[in-house]
């Protein structure tokens, strides 16, 4: 079996629990997923299986989109909920104030990544370190949120849900740890949903359940989608039966025989190349040089 399945991971449940589970009800072995998610998250989580893997590493579209409850007041070892308490303070911080912090948070922004995390720092896991009460030195590293709002707050609970729209590696505990920070009184990560993830959404994903169901109804494969949804932002060709074999060999198709023919294809630009009857086949790359399309990978 050879694709994608997009599943709404549960809470409770590590991304290679879920991953586990795909296992046993497709049967193939070979399975991986395109971004970790804590095991309290819950949400998008696209599961790549057999040859599919071989896309793990080049996703054109890591961007992910978030809402996170949190709850100002309070900080964690953790940054979120679920850690050891730090420190609790009286907050009455007003929706105006919240929405006036949140700009700063916008755009190009610094994060340094939290101890409790899967970064690794000479070979170990953050987490592991943070667990024996050791904290290192963590390099900041350069994420983009594109977006940050918040979707209502609760003055008197002081607590709310904000929505995040940012770039591979950021820490949403880090940003609401950071509006904490910068509103004096400390915030924590309440509950987190990944609502979108490599240009798929929450409509697009099956539960565990439901996944075991389509087991029991021997329609598993109907969840399964074509790798080539991963490339979507690249432009596509529909090549005839013979370029089709000669392409799955490993030979180049020239440029003049496609529909690219009559126009300037960039030098090295990806192309996503399918048979006319819709099967994809793999990624080309342009050759202006040759006038041909090479073989960038193969899925098929």
């Amino acid at each position: 079996m050879n694709g994608v399945l997009l599943i709404d991971k549960p809470k409770g449940f590590t991304s290679f629990d879920v991953i586990a589970v795909v296992r046993g009800l497709t049967g193939q072995r070979k399975a991986g997923h395109t971004g970790t998610l804590d095991p309290n998250a819950t949400g998008v989580l696209p599961v790549l299986l057999g040859s599919a893997t071989k896309a793990q590493d080049i996703i054109p579209n890591h961007d992910k989109k978030y809402t996170a409850d949190f709850k100002l007041g309070i900080t964690t070892d953790t940054l979120d909920i679920w850690g050891r308490e730090l420190s609790r303070v009286g907050s009455d911080i007003s929706e105006e104030q919240l929405a006036a912090s949140l700009a700063e948070f916008r755009g190009e922004i610094t994060q340094t990544p939290p101890m409790f995390s899967a970064v690794k720092k000479n070979g170990q896991r953050l987490y592991d370190l943070a667990r024996k009460g050791v904290e290192v030195e963590r390099e900041a590293r350069r994420v983009s949120v594109y977006s940050l709002e918040s979707l209502c707050f609760d003055r008197e609970r002081q607590s709310g849900t904000l929505e995040i729209f940012c770039s591979k590696g950021t820490y949403v505990r880090t940003i609401i740890d950071d509006i904490g920070q910068r509103l004096g009184v400390g915030a924590v990560m309440t509950d987190l949903r990944r609502t979108e993830a490599c240009g798929f959404s929450l409509g697009d994903c099956v539960t565990l359940d439901e996944l075991k169901a389509l087991k029991e109804r021997g329609d598993i494969a109907s969840a399964v989608r074509s790798v080539e949804g991963l490339f979507a932002e690249y432009q596509g060709i529909s090549v005839s039966p013979n370029q089709a074999k000669r392409f799955s060999n490993g030979g180049a198709l020239d440029i003049s025989r496609t529909s690219l023919r009559k126009s300037s294809p960039q030098s090295g630009q990806l192309l996503r190349v399918s048979e006319q009857d819709g099967g994809f086949l793999g990624l080309g790359i342009v050759d202006p040089e040759r006038n041909c399309i090479k073989i960038y990978k193969l899925f098929k």
